[in-house]
């Protein structure tokens, strides 16, 4: 492409995009006085999710293609500014914007951990990672492995470890579309996540990388309007500031006195030693299950059979047949009640609703005593431990890495990497502010109101799904005390706008915006799997002649397999989002970051060393999570306590797999042969500016680090792309 036609395709896009943001800003003007007319919310929020969804399709349809060039890498002709918002749209998951937020209100200063490693991990992109790959010139990550360590084995492992940590990481977001959806819908949770996914496949099932690009980049405007403008709502409102970043540390005092006033409230004492005694019963009950079972079957059998006898009213009766044909079945399944029943009580029986007190660093005390100690030294070790993690499993995660093989030039990967964490910034240094602002209201309006005047977004939510947020009158005083209200942390974004008392257009607006943030990274890592399938395994492994019709229409069955598949596990709700996603990254981490950085920075890496690496930081990942994750170990029928290592929680276990990789991948490269000249040759060359392309100024030509102008693997197979991909 000249630098004529360049100009003019950027300057294209930006009256495109411009005529978008605008129509989008008079869209949800249009439905804001819609709402001031009376129109039902359920319309409003219904007309938000079809009208994107089909934006969405609108732009996928219009950019199909069947050029592997294009459905693998956009055509490599993706402006700086732009791959930057689609990378900050592809990163931005339902984690980002549904629940960072949610759990920094439950974890306050230890929420921080995911602020901190997510942005740290975007400058081990920019510095270790994604100038090389680009320079490298793949289509994929196994791609760079299977051309830098020669053979089919890196390749093969690559594409096992990409699938494994991205389709934990889609799970984690079709989940996220269930909520949204069936939120904006009223329909059930299972429908909404089949709902959703018909936005998702649109896209990445009819243009691949090109249409997923320019989706995401609607997606970004979209979620980044719907994250901002109810934060500076709430802001305004609670302080007549517009910026909430600057109003965090005034709000975050009256939380603060606000958290001492309910520590000491007599009715929330009340309610925790109700709890209390609640724990306490169900750890007698667990010390012998089985006659505790028994005696409550014969508790509530008797009470069943008194009523009828006494001509009680119907719905005393249907109340007591209920409670007991609700009891657990047999000895097993009351365990697993009843610790999961304990360990709510406990929680609950502290003060805050068993949340640290959002100011304060870490859990403990470290001077108070023994216990106080060993509890602040291991949350302080798990925060360090979990940023750890985030970092390298950012800067692994393949979904994110193919983003930068998408720009015309070396030196534009490193521009979109800036753009991209300048926007993802944004959001970042929000989401605090936003939290506290939420505690805020929770606080003030919310906690000390009657049972009967509570608002209608909590029976609204409730009936959405009970785990998600509940209320309980625990001490039977009509008053809504902190430690009787259960809510996810989930749906702390997506709830925010009610929770504030914002018009409910706004809350669809949010929804809207969770939704772009889901699909956008939705679409990324199911094209992420399915180009690792067709791509790295059919086409270089399997049959190299494939016309290029078969291989994108392999791409394509492939895809709609793993979604539908994806979309099945989230139904099942294994685990929350936030724990979905860092599981991903733990993945992503002990499989990739090791071989990736050594493979980049030390030309004395050698293959087997690297499969053996790979195999073993993830061997050790899996073992660490699957014993130590509660649904995990329910899963795989492992009964008792967990052992922790270092006492460091599941969320980090990539902490080990990536220490497990480096030292296997130097030893075993250590006593392996060297690789061949030309492949050391080839590290030094990506090294060095300019080393495998023509030119890598501003405004240069496109690079010539196309796959057709590196050398072919060791071992004479010639792993170039045929001429003109």
């Amino acid at each position: 492409m000249s630098l004529n036609s360049r100009a003019g395709f950027r300057r294209n896009l930006g009256r495109v995009y411009r005529r978008y943001t605008l129509g989008f800003i008079l869209f949800v003007l249009g439905l804001a006085v819609l709402e001031v007319l009376g129109v039902p919310r359920s319309w409003i929020g219904l007309v938000f999710l079809l009208a994107t969804l089909l934006v969405y399709a609108g732009i996928g349809i219009m950019s199909r293609t069947t050029d592997p060039d294009e459905y693998y890498v956009a055509g490599r002709r993706v402006p700086a500014l732009y791959n930057g918002m689609a990378t900050a749209a592809d990163w931005m998951s339902a984690a980002s914007f549904i629940s960072l937020a949610g759990t920094l209100y439950l974890s306050g200063y230890a929420g921080l951990a995911f602020v901190l490693g997510w942005s740290g991990g975007f400058c081990l992109v920019a510095l270790l990672l994604a100038p090389y790959l680009r320079r490298f010139g793949q289509f994929t990550i196994p791609d760079f492995l299977g051309a830098r360590f020669g053979g089919n084995l890196p390749r093969l492992l690559g594409v096992l470890a990409a699938i494994l940590c991205s389709f934990t990481y889609v799970v984690a977001q079709i989940y996220g579309v269930g909520l949204i959806t069936s939120r904006l819908t009223g329909v059930a949770f299972e429908l909404g996540i089949f709902l959703g996914l018909g936005g998702i496949l649109v896209c990445s099932f009819l243009g691949g990388m090109r249409a997923v690009t320019w989706t995401q980049v609607a997606q970004f405007i979209v979620l980044m309007c719907a994250y901002l403008i109810p934060v500076v709502w709430l802001s305004v409102k609670q302080t007549g500031v517009p910026v909430p970043q600057a109003i965090y540390g005034l709000q975050l005092e009256k939380v603060t006195a606000n958290e001492a006033a309910l520590a000491n409230d007599p009715g929330e004492r009340e309610v925790r030693d109700i709890y209390a005694q609640r724990a306490s019963s169900l750890a007698d009950k667990l010390e012998n299950p089985r006659a505790a079972l028994q005696a409550d079957r014969a508790v509530a059998a008797r009470k069943s059979a008194r009523l009828r006898a006494d001509q009680a009213p119907p719905a005393e009766i249907v109340a007591a047949d209920k409670a007991l044909f609700g009891l657990p079945k047999d000895e097993a399944a009351a365990r697993r009640a009843w610790t999961a029943e304990r360990a709510v009580a406990e929680v609950k029986s502290r003060p805050l609703n068993g949340m640290t007190p959002h100011a304060q660093a870490f859990a403990g005390d470290p001077h108070g005593s023994p216990a106080e100690r060993a509890e602040f030294d291991s949350s302080r070790r798990n925060f360090l431990a979990l940023i750890f993690c985030l970092m390298v499993g950012t800067a692994a995660l393949p979904h994110v890495l193919m983003r930068f093989y998408t720009t015309p030039t070396v030196h534009e990967a490193r521009q979109s990497v800036a753009w991209a964490v300048l926007f993802i910034a944004a959001l970042y240094v929000t989401a605090p502010a936003l939290a506290v602002m939420v505690k805020y209201e929770v606080f003030h309006s919310l906690v000390g109101t009657s049972f009967d005047q509570l608002p209608q977004w909590i029976a609204a939510w409730n009936r959405v799904d009970p785990t998600l947020l509940s209320v309980s009158d625990v001490n039977r005083d009509g008053v809504l005390q902190l430690n009787e209200l259960s809510i996810d942390p989930d749906i702390i974004v997506l709830a925010a706008p009610e929770i504030g008392g914002l018009p409910y257009v706004v809350s669809g607006l949010v929804a809207a915006g969770g939704l772009a943030a889901a699909l956008s990274t939705a679409d990324g890592l199911l094209l992420s799997i399915a180009s690792g399938l067709s791509h790295d395994v059919y086409y270089k492994m399997i049959d190299p002649g494939a016309s290029t019709a078969r291989r994108v229409t392999l791409s394509k069955m492939v895809l709609l397999i793993v979604a539908l598949s994806a979309a099945y596990l989230a139904a099942q709700k294994p685990a929350d989002i936030l724990f979905l996603v860092s599981a991903a990254f733990s993945f992503g981490a002990a499989a990739f970051f090791p071989a990736l950085t050594l493979g980049i920075f030390w030309k004395r890496a050698t293959g087997p060393a690297a499969s053996a690496g790979m195999i073993a930081g993830l061997a050790v990942t899996l073992y660490y999570m699957a014993t130590t994750q509660p649904w995990l170990r329910a899963a795989l029928g492992l009964s008792g306590p967990p052992t922790l290592w270092w006492d460091i929680q599941p969320i980090a276990a990539g902490v080990f797999g990536v220490a497990t990789g480096f030292v296997v991948i130097i030893l075993g490269s250590l006593l392996t042969p060297a690789p061949d000249a030309e492949v050391q040759a080839l590290v030094e060359r990506i090294r060095v500016p300019g080393g495998c392309e023509a030119s890598d100024a501003p405004g240069a030509t496109p690079d010539k680090a196309s796959p057709a102008a590196l050398p072919p693997a060791p071992g004479g197979r010639d792993t170039r792309l045929p001429p003109g991909l």
